[in-house]
């Protein structure tokens, strides 16, 4: 009231009575209003300090409520005063993955990597952020720039470089590239330290399909043995396995037999060549 009538000085009195009680010392809206009276007082240097700490008080509030869509208006308001803030920009990422704000998080990652192009944390939250919006070749892109600059030994077993290696293979195969994946993982063997996964990924197509198939026969009740393989496969066989799951999974009735399938939706191909023309198969 006493900022909307312009009685400043009895504002800034009350903002430092309230401030005083130990209770309300980090009071973020308090903190804030202190500041915008200072501000019209002229004392801009101190009244944007108190803004700064008014707004990242006030967002901890949000958060710890699990307010995630007001925290995230106050960060973006915080960096209007001050849009480098390594801290701010660090956790509205958080909260825009916690809400699956993809494209805000990219954005936000991509500043943190013009602020810190050096730091390694920079690089994999930029790449992570193309990897969920499953822009896999900007992914990989990425990822690759990154370990180029990277100074290990061939020789030399780095644990941090061996998941960034494994990561980028993890990438390779939910895009399908399984044969580069192999490659890659062949190229790189004598540097991961994750030996066992080393080998569950040189496993072939084949193994794994008379894996699952195995598996398939002693719970023929089990939907992910019959599921997982049309990751693996291209082409007819594709189209044979998906056949089958679809006609099994439309007489029984299953009600998120599409929600199983939604990762296969980013592959042209396969819908295209597969779920499409089966569909049209059976339903006309």
């Amino acid at each position: 009231k006493c900022y909307e009538q312009k009685q400043y000085k009895n504002g800034l009195k009350f903002c430092k009575l309230i401030l005083s009680n130990p209770k309300f010392a980090e009071h973020g809206e308090t903190l804030a209003m202190k500041g915008l009276t200072l501000n019209c007082l002229g004392k801009k240097e101190e009244a944007y300090e108190f803004v700064r700490k008014g707004l990242r008080n006030d967002v901890k509030s949000h958060r710890s409520d699990k307010k995630y869509d007001e925290a995230i208006k106050c960060y973006r308001n915080a960096l209007k005063l001050d849009k480098d803030n390594l801290q701010i920009l660090r956790d509205l990422s958080l909260l825009q993955i916690q809400m699956r704000d993809l494209e805000g998080y990219r954005e936000t990652r991509y500043q943190l990597l013009q602020l810190r192009p050096t730091q390694r944390a920079s690089w994999i939250g930029y790449a992570i952020a193309y990897h969920l919006l499953k822009d896999y070749d900007m992914a990989l892109k990425l990822l690759e720039e990154f370990r180029q600059t990277q100074q290990i030994p061939p020789n030399k077993i780095d644990y941090e470089y061996s998941e960034l290696i494994l990561y980028q293979n993890q990438v390779m195969r939910e895009a399908d590239l399984f044969q580069e994946s192999l490659e890659h993982i062949e190229t790189y063997e004598k540097q991961i330290c994750d030996k066992l996964l080393v080998e569950e990924i040189k496993g072939t197509s084949e193994e794994r399909l008379q894996i699952y198939e195995e598996i398939s026969k002693q719970h023929p009740r089990a939907i992910s043995p019959r599921r997982l393989p049309l990751n693996l496969v291209p082409g007819e066989k594709f189209r044979e396995l998906m056949d089958k799951f679809l006609r099994v999974n439309f007489s029984k009735g299953c009600p998120p037999l599409f929600t199983t399938l939604k990762s296969l939706y980013y592959n042209t191909e396969k819908v295209k060549f597969g779920l499409y023309s089966i569909c049209c198969s059976l339903f006309y």
